[in-house]
């Protein structure tokens, strides 16, 4: 079992290692059924075998080669109308690490994908419980590509294919989790116009012309920013319209 001593104050506490699972977000909302898991406890797979991405897809990543993992929190000071906030806050993390390595390229891609340059190096999947009409419990997946070379995906890259280094998983696991730790507690202390702020001045594409799809044609638009529901601001011409995750298709 690989050892990790992240330093932190609760975030990566509990831990359970997996060395092969088929997600980890499952085996998470398990343990949260079961009633098992601390706020901030990590489950860890050297493998996972039916990763869950965004839009269905799954999450390519070959054997003790990556980082996959699920973090359990219970961010109850949100509300469901502010849960977007929570998706700013584990990106911004995702970035905090990979910029730690690479500063120059790293952005995030709408709503959460953290890319190099046009190629996507980590995913995130978040999965909320709510209660009434604030959030539960959070269910917070995170692939980061780290080790890996060989890709099916063409548009997928690695820490190690950007540097032409390997990296010790264990290490870049323990700074993951501070940095999640450290934007947290940011969110819990309500510094939300910071969160906001940050992740519109990483954000892929941002203020610039790009071309995407939108109802099966392609559009020419400028990301304008995001509202206070996460939908992306498009300016189309001379409309500003808002897209929910599922509704546009980044192009070129």
């Amino acid at each position: 079992m690989p050892q990790y001593s992240p330093k932190t104050l609760f975030i990566g506490k509990q831990l359970v290692y997996l060395p092969a699972c088929p997600s980890t977000n499952t085996i998470a909302s398990e343990l949260l059924v079961k009633n098992k898991a601390t706020e901030g406890c990590v489950v860890v797979t050297d493998h996972q075998t039916a990763g869950q991405g965004q839009r269905g897809n799954t999450w390519e990543a070959d054997p003790d080669k990556n980082i996959t993992l699920s973090v359990i929190l219970k961010p109850v000071f949100l509300s469901t109308s502010q849960q977007f906030y929570l998706t700013m806050c584990v990106s911004l993390a995702v970035l905090d690490t990979a910029q730690s390595i690479i500063p120059e390229i790293i952005k995030i891609k709408w709503p959460n994908d953290i890319v190099a340059g046009d190629k996507k190096l980590a995913g995130i999947l978040i999965q909320n419980t709510v209660s009434g009409s604030f959030l539960q419990h959070s269910v917070v997946g995170i692939g980061l590509n780290v080790n890996q070379k060989i890709f099916h995906y063409p548009r997928a890259t690695s820490l190690a294919k950007l540097t032409n280094k390997e990296f010790n998983r264990a290490i870049v696991t323990e700074k993951l989790l501070e940095n999640l730790e450290k934007r947290y507690l940011e969110l819990r202390s309500g510094q939300l116009e910071k969160l906001k702020f940050l992740y519109l001045q990483t954000l892929y594409r941002y203020q610039s012309i790009h071309f995407f799809e939108i109802n099966g044609e392609k559009t020419a638009g400028q990301i304008m920013g995001i509202d206070a529901n996460g939908r992306l601001a498009l300016q189309i011409k001379h409309e500003l319209r808002y897209f929910n995750f599922k509704e546009i298709i980044y192009l070129y």
